[in-house]
């Protein structure tokens, strides 16, 4: 590898056989070193390489803001998260996450805390990832001696999620509200309080996250074009009446809320979920 900036005495920006520019650490790697020097490959800690050059781009602009060891650890985390979550996890997130956490430590030695109000939402809609969110915050302590508060966790949480789902943090922000308030709906619709640690639940809610993301998106499903897919469709309809019309009443909120319309194909998916979570309902 050769130097190709120094950004400061422990973080440098390098270039492999290939071309392929990276982020390359280590302790005092970068001292009365000058451009165009090959690295000791003995000095060399740890090295970063986004698949995106943008993306890499991104985290040359981060490394030259933030502390080295933020960064590190960061990495560390998402190798502990990537054990939890089955999802394939953008490559993003260790700059969001990274960049998040040096923010929150930052405003922590500055007396200034945030208060998250989806926490509640999110420690119930996606609990691993909240999970994984007080985890990091107890590394964070024992390994750079800050506490942050719990409120931090829940917006961890959402960078993993928005890492799962490939989208940005407004987005999930939006796809929580959304979530959020269509549980509202079920449970009006049903006069019931769901179990939030049932499996079925869990499931429906995983439904609503990708329903959430292809609304937000413009990607709703389409309607099914084949005979045999309509079929199943009348049929979902014919046998699950109560669902389909509570099915209905969420299409409505969305209409309602968001000014966007439901593909008959996102209604019967919704209608076979709400069945599995509410089978005793009222009809027979």
């Amino acid at each position: 590898m050769r130097i190709k900036k120094i950004i400061n005495n422990n973080i440098l920006c390098a270039v492999d056989e290939k071309g392929n520019e990276l982020i390359v650490t280590g302790r005092g790697i970068g001292f009365q070193r000058h451009r165009g020097e090959l690295l000791d490959p003995s000095a060399v800690e740890r090295i970063y390489r986004m698949e995106e050059k943008t993306v890499q781009r991104r985290l040359q602009e981060l490394v030259e803001k933030i502390p080295v060891e933020h960064l590190n650890l960061t990495e560390d985390l998402i190798g502990h998260i990537k054990t939890q979550i089955p999802q394939k996890l953008n490559e993003s997130l260790l700059i969001t996450l990274a960049d998040h956490i040096s923010f929150a430590i930052l405003r922590k030695t500055q007396g200034v805390a945030f208060s998250n109000p989806l926490k509640g939402a999110i420690m119930c809609y996606y609990p691993t990832e909240y999970q994984l969110g007080l985890y990091c915050l107890k590394m964070i302590r024992q390994q750079l001696g800050v506490a942050l508060q719990e409120d931090e966790a829940a917006f961890i949480a959402l960078h993993i999620v928005n890492a799962e789902l490939n989208t940005n943090m407004s987005e999930m922000y939006e796809i929580t509200k959304l979530i959020e308030g269509t549980i509202c709906v079920v449970e009006y619709f049903y006069q019931r309080k769901f179990d939030r640690e049932s499996l079925d639940f869990s499931r429906f809610v995983v439904h609503l996250r990708y329903f959430a993301q292809r609304l937000f998106q413009d990607k709703v499903m389409e309607d099914a074009q084949t005979e045999q897919d309509e079929l199943f469709r009348q049929l979902i309809m014919k046998n699950c009446k109560e669902h389909y019309r509570c099915a209905q009443c969420i299409a409505d909120f969305v209409r309602n809320t968001y000014h966007k319309e439901l593909s008959g194909e996102e209604l019967t998916y919704l209608t076979i979920h709400l069945k599995r979570i509410n089978p005793a309902g009222t009809e027979q």
